[in-house]
């Protein structure tokens, strides 16, 4: 047996060798380990000069009612996915309604047409297919996944789903005890206790100081009355998107939808983009909930951002891959984790919304080095504002990117569910394709302005989730500090 492998052994190694596609040719010399750049630090490739939206395999037309449709064709596996959005979710509900979007949606996938919430699930289990209803801040979508061979099945479930869905009193109570016990469950996770406040303290008086859940207060209110109210309301045609990928022919699907969405009535609706959003603080803003169980204290920091269609926002999308957005490669990470070992983990993100959403930092650290951590934040911030990321800094920043913005869209499903985001907004359809050259063509001078006229560390809202007894101390004298229990 040795013998064998003596000699096999030895052939496998040179054929390995001879493989090798770093083997040198015959007579070079591979240069010195400390001459190789790390192809971190190599400059990014260009952006390929190719569309990301197949022009041969999307479709667009509108139906007599105004529904829009978009059909992503996809032949390589024999499955489907349909969908209706509507262009509602719940930044149209006052303060006092708060959670009535997703109360909405929850009671929406508990029956619909002539099957009830068991009915439907076994009906769609028995296909091997998947449904499914959800609200956002700006939309609202009820959706079905399954084979290919069930497309006329899957269309007419969806039909029943988005025009006639049974809205019961049964389930309404079920729906709100469900929403209930999540935001009890919640009171537990310091995370969410802290991005609560935050969002409380930022957005006083405004629909996104409450969670896009709702509170106690609105939810307890709900009935089927007032989900019934919100669909008639707000689900009509010429508001939604139809949306379909798959194996299926564009005849076939234009002709069922015909069927099925054809007759489907309602004007336009006039729709609340939310109350003017409450003026900024002119000063730090501090909120501690006291939780003397923790040894680890949760921090969210940040202020009001900017909107899904501001014209900024690819700029501010690279300052913040620099600041915090960009994982270990960020400044934050780097000061806060990597030199100073203060946490596990420092993050930053805008969130796009119509109306502006928050612009947040996010961390947790020992309790003891919560003014540490807030410093080390605000320090940052302003070296932001003075040294805006330049040279190989942006460089690398538009490289991940583009890198990250092609993974994303990998699947038919995840592209067309892109679409979909830019008919919301109304943002122009070509926007795809041009994403990658409009982000390597981001000067610095551009991110630098936004850098400037984005970031406002006088304005930061500061939440923090810990012994109140032994955090408040050390936050006194940066602005107001208040305490409130869980």
């Amino acid at each position: 047996m040795s013998v064998i492998w003596g000699k096999w052994g030895a052939m496998c190694l040179f054929l390995l060798a001879c493989a090798s596609p770093n083997r040198q040719p015959v007579g070079t010399v591979s240069p010195p380990v400390s001459e190789k750049i790390p192809l971190w630090e190599l400059p990014p490739v260009d952006p390929p000069d190719r569309p990301v939206v197949p022009a041969n395999g999307l479709h667009r037309w509108e139906l007599k009612n105004g529904l829009e449709v978009i059909f992503l064709e996809d032949h390589r596996l024999p499955f489907v996915e349909l969908g209706v959005t509507i262009k509602v979710g719940a930044a149209s509900e006052s303060l006092e309604e708060a959670g009535l979007a997703v109360f909405t949606a929850d009671l929406i996938e508990k029956g619909a047409g002539d099957l009830g919430a068991l009915e439907l699930s076994e009906k769609l289990e028995t296909l091997g297919a998947t449904f499914g209803v959800s609200s956002s801040w700006d939309s609202s979508t009820v959706s079905t996944t399954g084979l290919a061979r069930d497309f006329p099945t899957l269309i007419d479930v969806l039909g029943d789903l988005v025009l006639r869905p049974k809205l019961s009193s049964d389930e309404a109570r079920r729906a709100r005890e469900e929403l209930l016990a999540l935001l009890e469950r919640e009171k537990d996770d310091p995370g969410s206790l802290a991005s609560r406040a935050f969002l409380s303290t930022l957005y006083n008086g405004h629909r996104y100081s409450a969670p896009l859940s709702g509170v106690s207060n609105s939810i307890k209110t709900f009935t089927e009355d007032n989900a019934r109210e919100f669909h008639d309301r707000f689900f009509r045609p010429s508001n939604a998107i139809f949306f379909a990928t798959g194996n299926i022919e564009p005849k076939v699907l234009r002709e069922k939808i015909e069927i099925v969405f054809g007759s489907w009535e309602g004007s336009v609706p006039e729709i609340s983009t939310g109350a003017i959003l409450p003026s900024e603080p002119k000063m730090l803003k501090i909120v501690i909930i006291d939780r003397p169980d923790l040894s680890q204290a949760q921090v969210r920091i940040g202020h009001q951002g900017i909107g899904r269609t501001d014209p900024r926002r690819l700029a501010a999308s690279l300052m913040n891959l620099s600041f915090g957005g960009a994982g270990f490669s960020s400044r934050l990470m780097s000061r806060i984790r990597g030199r100073e070992g203060l946490a596990y983990g420092v993050y930053s993100y805008f969130t796009l919304r119509r109306n502006p959403g928050p612009f947040v930092i996010s961390t947790a650290t020992r309790f003891s080095e919560v003014r540490r951590v807030v410093d080390l934040i605000l320090f940052e911030m302003e070296r932001l504002k003075r040294e805006p990321p330049r040279g190989q800094e942006l460089a690398s920043m538009k490289s991940l990117s583009t890198g990250r913005f092609s993974l994303r869209l990998e699947t038919s499903s995840a592209l067309l569910s892109s679409l979909v985001d830019l008919s919301v907004y109304s943002l122009p359809a070509d926007s795809l394709d041009t994403f990658r050259d409009r982000v390597m063509k981001t000067t610095e001078g551009r991110v630098s302005s936004v850098a400037q006229s984005l970031l406002r560390p006088e304005s930061l809202a500061i939440a923090i989730v810990g012994p109140a007894k032994a955090i408040r101390a050390q936050l006194s004298d940066l602005g107001t500090v208040e305490v409130f229990d869980p």
